[in-house]
C-alpha cells in the first residue's frame, strides 16, 4: 500500500466515524495517529459528549473488537484479565479472558478511579497498560 492509499483510508474512517459523532474531527484524528503510533489515549470531558460512541465507532470502522471497563474501587485485576475456572467435565482449567482481551478498550471512570495514585489501589491493574502487552 502507497502513502496515496493508505491516507485516503485514513480519511475514510475519520469520515466514517464523523457520521457518527458529529464535530469531533480534531479528536478523531488525534485517537487515530494515537492507535496508529501504538500509544493510549485518555479522553476528557463532560459526560454524554460521545466519548464512548467514538470508541465504538473506531472498532467498527477498522472492524476490531470493542469491550468497556467500568472502573469502580472493587475492581480486582481478575476481572480485567480474566480468569481460570475448574471445568469438571474436562478435568481441567479453562481461562475465561476478561474485557482487556480485545483490540479497542475503553477504560470509563479511571479518573474517579484514582488511576492518578496507583499506589492506593494496589490490586490495580497497571502493567498490561503500561507494558502494551497482556
Amino acid at each position: 500500500m502507497d502513502g496515496i492509499e493508505f491516507s485516503r483510508r485514513i480519511f475514510t474512517v475519520v469520515d466514517n466515524i464523523g457520521k457518527v459523532v458529529v464535530g469531533k474531527t480534531q479528536v478523531i484524528e488525534l485517537v487515530l495517529t494515537a492507535l496508529l503510533a501504538g500509544g493510549h489515549v485518555l479522553l476528557e470531558d463532560v459526560p454524554g459528549v460521545g466519548k464512548t460512541l467514538m470508541a465504538k465507532a473506531l472498532a467498527r470502522s477498522l472492524n476490531l473488537e470493542f469491550r468497556r471497563v467500568q472502573f469502580t474501587p472493587d475492581l480486582l485485576p481478575a476481572d480485567v484479565l480474566g480468569v481460570n475456572i475448574y471445568s469438571q467435565k474436562t478435568g481441567e482449567f479453562v481461562f475465561n479472558p476478561g474485557p482487556i482481551m480485545t483490540n479497542i478498550l475503553l477504560a470509563d471512570e479511571i479518573k474517579r478511579f484514582g488511576f492518578d495514585a496507583p499506589e492506593e489501589y494496589p490490586g490495580m491493574p497497571c502493567p498490561p497498560f503500561e507494558l502494551q502487552h497482556i
